[in-house]
């Protein structure tokens, strides 16, 4: 998958989230997204029924190597098929899979504590 250009540069805060949009960086973004280390885009998932390995891959070739991926899935947690998990699992890369909300919120926690990590956030209610 070929990202666009990011909608926001570095990983701001999240300051808000629902009804399909989130609040970051002084921005109101409505959709889902994927945030690295290098900035924020846009990401065409709409559902965890669209999650692949394609869907991935900026955080599964991320160059250097992530720690692991922040998953939400949405209003429900869900957790990504076997396939997805093993591509994960050969990359050594974590996946953590919860709602998007609880995903919101530990994203937060994980960026004070300056982890390494990316977050993949399906867009929700």
């Amino acid at each position: 998958m070929q990202l666009p250009a990011p909608l926001l540069s570095g990983r701001p805060p999240i300051s808000g989230y629902g009804r399909g949009r989130f609040r970051l960086g002084g921005i109101e973004h409505a959709g889902s997204l994927l945030v690295l280390p290098e900035g924020v885009y846009d990401w065409p998932v709409s559902s965890a029924g669209g999650l692949s390995g394609d869907a991935l891959q900026p955080v599964l070739s991320h160059d250097p190597p992530l720690d692991f991926l922040i998953l939400g899935t949405g209003v429900a947690q869900l957790f990504p098929d076997k396939a997805l998990r093993h591509l994960f699992a050969e990359a050594k890369i974590g996946l953590e899979a919860m709602d998007t909300g609880a995903a919101a919120r530990t994203y937060n926690v994980l960026l004070a504590e300056e982890r390494i990590f990316a977050a993949a956030l399906i867009a929700a209610g």
